[in-house]
């Protein structure tokens, strides 16, 4: 009998059973990105006290675990970090298009590009992250402006992440060049873009419903502490 869950309602999850398998730090049904990959973890639907267990164990006392669209309880003794109201949203016809102008970012790249993200903070990037998929840039004077990649990937789906643009070259269309053309290699692969918000940060979500996306959903970026008294157990990687 189907549930009536959406692959995207567990995105992180679904990408590292996935297509990021190759990445996944694995105990019991619980799962997470190497720390210098990405902070995300997953956890099965509806976990239960032994999942608790496990990511406390995977995670280690202490440890900051992000759980990207939980929307349960945390267990008793869990310290939450931070709880943020996002949305979600999927291509509902973007005029996607190459843009002769973007660059493929390398990991040569990556100082500029974690230099860029410090500017600007469109969420997390760490030096890894750019293995995740595929990372677009746009150059002024040789240097890095803008730019904007991969991070989730659940089957069929890509995620759009670390959109950015330096604040003395805003206004001037970048960020919808990058998304056009990010798109674009997404679709050409025959994928469907999708991305996430702060649900506060109504001047992206007004920029994207521009272009094509629709909201599909509310959803809750949530931060969960390990407690301190958890058994320090080492992951299992698959």
């Amino acid at each position: 009998m189907s549930t009536g869950r959406h692959i995207l309602d567990n995105p992180a999850h679904a990408s590292l059973t996935g297509p990021h398998a190759r990445f996944a730090e694995r105990r019991g049904r619980v799962l997470r990105y190497p720390l210098d990959v990405s902070p995300w973890v997953g956890l099965p639907d509806a976990p239960g006290p032994e999942d608790w267990a496990d990511l406390a164990a995977l995670a280690g006392p202490g440890a900051e675990a992000p759980l990207p669209g939980f929307h349960g309880q945390v267990p008793d003794g869990w310290e939450i970090t931070f709880d943020v109201e996002g949305v979600q949203l999927v291509d509902d016809g973007i005029t996607a298009a190459p843009d002769p102008g973007a660059v493929m970012l390398t990991a040569a790249d990556v100082p500029e590009m974690m230099d860029l993200v410090e500017r600007t903070r469109p969420g997390p990037f760490l030096p890894r992250t750019i293995e995740l998929g595929t990372y677009l840039g746009i150059r002024r004077g040789g240097g890095l402006v803008a730019m904007a990649g991969e991070r989730l990937r659940p089957p069929g789906w890509t995620e759009m992440s670390a959109v950015c643009v330096d604040p003395d070259c805003r206004g001037q269309g970048l960020a919808t060049r990058l998304i056009l053309a990010l798109a674009h290699s997404i679709r050409e692969r025959g994928e469907t873009p999708f991305l996430h918000a702060a649900a506060g940060n109504t001047n992206a979500i007004r920029l994207y419903e521009s272009l094509g996306f629709r909201l599909r959903r509310t959803t809750r970026f949530l931060g969960a502490r390990v407690p301190e008294h958890a058994a320090d157990q080492q992951a299992v990687v698959v």
